[in-house]
């Protein structure tokens, strides 16, 4: 790790879904390789939630697939899109529900020469893939993927808006659960009209 930085506590997964995704904004993901490290300041990310959630891996139950989305929460989640991109997620969620948050981008930082605005590129500069998924991501461990906290700049204003691709969702897809800092230019979409600064956290309440 970086001088003057720590490793998230399992307690920081260890809560709603909602609550956890727009606080990993600002903070770092570490991917220690054999060559050196990788890393990237967090600034776009999505919520996904359990069973009620149609957006969601976990609105099917439990599957081979999904199963670590209900697991312990601080675990990585990492599935494969396209058969070629890796997408990470952090596993978080209240005791006894399923969710994950998406990372969708990072500002770069150390050994990162490829672009990380959005999911699929963000795996793949950062040299993530499946061997990951189901890896203890908390201060518990010293894995090689890691979240942690760093001084740097303050966050600036958070926006949301609708979460990126997935309409099949029904009203599930117009919910405000996608979290970035628009000062940032690696957020990889930014939305035609002006982002919403709240809004519901169920279908019937849109």
């Amino acid at each position: 790790m970086s001088a003057n930085s720590e490793r998230l506590p399992r307690a920081f997964y260890a809560r709603p879904t909602l609550e956890v995704a727009p606080d990993l904004l600002g903070l770092w993901l570490v991917h220690e390789l054999p060559g050196g490290c990788r890393s990237g300041r967090i600034v776009e990310v999505e919520a996904y939630g359990g069973l009620d959630d149609l957006a969601s891996h976990a609105s099917k139950g439990q599957t081979a697939r999904t199963r670590v989305m209900y697991g312990p929460p601080g675990h990585a989640y990492v599935y494969l899109i396209y058969g070629m991109y890796h997408c990470f997620n952090v596993v978080a969620h209240a005791d006894g529900e399923a969710g994950a948050v998406l990372i969708r981008a990072l500002e770069p930082d150390a050994g990162l020469l490829e672009g990380t605005n959005g999911p699929g590129r963000l795996g793949r500069a950062l040299g993530i893939d499946r061997t990951l998924n189901g890896l203890d991501l908390t201060a518990e461990t010293t894995g090689p993927l890691w979240l942690e906290r760093r001084n740097s700049a303050p966050l600036g204003q958070v926006h949301r808006s609708a979460r990126i691709n997935v309409e099949y969702a029904g009203a599930w897809a117009a919910l405000p659960w996608r979290f970035y800092l628009p000062e940032s230019r690696h957020v990889s979409v930014r939305p035609r009209r002006p982002p919403r600064a709240s809004g519901p956290t169920h279908p019937a309440d849109a």
